[in-house]
């Protein structure tokens, strides 16, 4: 009986919360992140990438695991190892990838810029091209979107889940940045420079952005939290996340300079657009 249950299932994966769902109940499946997603509902994910031939293609497979509808578009930002080989062979691979190649190096900030353009998804999240985050988290990360209780939700690596253990200044610069940014937006965010922010395409796509390296982080925050005259602010959430950093021999990119530069965007975007 068991057996030929779990064929049923396998077979019919849209069947599977509803059984969930009379097994747990509701109540405790949307608290696992079990839920029915709406009819027609589509996944955005934005991804940039420079010089990532070690992680990029298990990340897309990582990805395209996930049991979502979606779309990837993939921002390969001038990378000069073999990216550009492997993403031709991904784009080959799945029908639900859309390469876009900038014309030169100009940044993650630059990059996701050029990838919300293309979105065409109900919500968007911004997935590193490495393997410190688990896109196994999107169900939850899209979840209080999808409830409509949520215009952007941040993923933050600081309240309760799991994460490997590396860089203390890091860890301290990380909660000085946020701490700085709170101050300016009166937001009350733990982790300000997680890559995994969600958008409702219409808030995203609404936002114009100017960085063009890893200042995109406190620029997007500043605005959300700024919203424009006249309009109710823009509902942020944060859900917990996992977290696998890498070292820098691994491939990490960010530094002492960019810590400045998300400093100085700190104070620039709250002063003005």
């Amino acid at each position: 009986m068991w057996n030929k249950l779990l064929d049923e299932l396998a077979a019919h994966p849209e069947r599977r919360v509803e059984f969930l769902q009379k097994l747990l109940g509701e109540p405790a499946c949307r608290q696992l992140g079990i839920y029915q997603l709406p009819a027609g509902f589509k996944l955005s994910v934005v991804i940039p990438v420079y010089n990532e031939e070690r992680w990029l293609a298990e990340l897309v497979r990582r990805v395209q695991a996930v049991d979502i509808p979606k779309e990837l578009i993939i921002v390969n930002d001038c990378s000069t190892d073999r990216t550009p080989e492997i993403l031709a062979q991904i784009e080959q691979q799945y029908d639900n990838v859309r390469v876009i190649h900038q014309p030169k190096n100009m940044g993650k900030g630059a990059a996701l810029r050029e990838g919300f353009r293309h979105c065409t998804g109900d919500v968007v999240i911004v997935q590193d091209a490495d393997w410190e985050y688990n896109p196994a988290e999107y169900p939850k990360l899209i979840q209080p979107i999808v409830d409509g209780r949520a215009d952007v939700v941040y993923g933050s690596r600081f309240i309760g889940e799991s994460h490997r253990v590396l860089y203390y200044w890091h860890s301290v610069a990380n909660k000085i940045l946020t701490t700085l940014s709170n101050w300016f937006t009166n937001l009350n965010l733990t982790d300000m420079e997680t890559c995994y922010k969600v958008f409702r395409r219409e808030v995203i796509q609404s936002i114009r952005l100017r960085s063009n390296r890893f200042g995109f982080e406190p620029e997007v925050t500043a605005k959300i939290a700024r919203r424009r005259k006249g309009q109710p602010p823009w509902r942020v959430y944060e859900v917990p996340i996992s977290y696998s950093g890498r070292t820098y021999e691994e491939g990490k990119k960010i530094g002492l300079k960019d810590a400045f530069q998300a400093l100085y965007c700190i104070i620039r975007y709250w002063l003005a657009d």
